[in-house]
């Protein structure tokens, strides 16, 4: 599972670098959640909410479909 995760990242990881940012796998929870740091420009920028929902959360959800939700652990969503 880690692997696929990671491998996701990497699919979506050259979008967040063009932008200055980046994205990192933090943990699997036992429940199933998956929690990741934004690096770079992705920690403040105003987009960071849309990035993660509809960019890293989707990209990790298709790899993965039995994950429940992803969480930024250094980010506070609205």
């Amino acid at each position: 599972m880690r692997k696929k995760i990671e491998e996701a990242l990497n699919a979506i990881r050259p979008y967040l670098v063009a932008d200055g940012g980046d994205v990192e796998l933090v943990e699997i929870t036992d429940d199933l959640i998956v929690r990741v740091e934004l690096k770079g420009s992705c920690q403040s920028c105003s987009m960071s909410t849309m990035t993660m929902k509809a960019g890293i959360e989707e990209t990790i959800k298709r790899a993965v479909p039995e994950i429940k939700s992803v969480e930024a652990v250094n980010l506070s969503l609205v």
